[in-house]
């Protein structure tokens, strides 16, 4: 009954991904960027940021304001926290560990990060950032506890999974 259950919902959650795909790709390839073009080499030029920690360092601490850390480094963990929910699920990952689930999800979010970060170096008008894989790479990680919290909750709660657990 729980698989059934499952099945059901598996191309709404088909579609949320795609959705989700859909914007991500849609923010981070065709959204204007505030400044993302104005590199060591100017606009036009091929941008890109390869020193761990450098450009988070220097937002974190050069930036004028507070809202502008916040705004570029926490999106970028939150721009990958619906993957680390997500994936996980589609994936039918709930009969791994947690920790293997865990680490599946972060190299998955690096792995697409790393995507997005080399095909942002091909557009001249954007910036390939090792920072932005490591932040991208902790939202997938968060994303991936919310999920096993979640999946822990609804497991609890749901009184066909007790029955299943009196079964065996």
């Amino acid at each position: 009954m729980k698989t059934e259950k499952r099945e059901r919902g598996r191309p709404l959650l088909l579609f949320i991904f795609i959705a989700y795909i859909s914007v991500l790709f849609y923010v981070v390839f065709l959204a204007w960027n505030h400044g993302s073009s104005f590199g060591l080499q100017g606009p036009g030029g091929r941008n890109y940021n390869l020193d761990p920690f450098l450009s988070i360092y220097r937002i974190a601490v050069y930036s004028e304001n507070w809202q502008d850390p916040l705004i570029i480094l926490g999106g970028n963990v939150l721009l990958f926290i619906p993957f680390g929910c997500l994936f996980p699920a589609l994936m039918n990952w709930s009969r791994l560990s947690e920790k293997a689930g865990f680490i599946k999800t972060a190299a998955a979010a690096a792995v697409l990060s790393t995507f997005i970060e080399t095909v942002q170096y091909l557009f001249t008008y954007r910036v390939a950032n090792v920072d932005d894989v490591i932040l991208n790479t902790v939202g997938g990680a968060v994303g991936y506890l919310m999920y096993a919290a979640l999946r822990h909750f609804f497991n609890r709660t749901d009184p066909s999974s007790v029955n299943d657990v009196h079964k065996r």
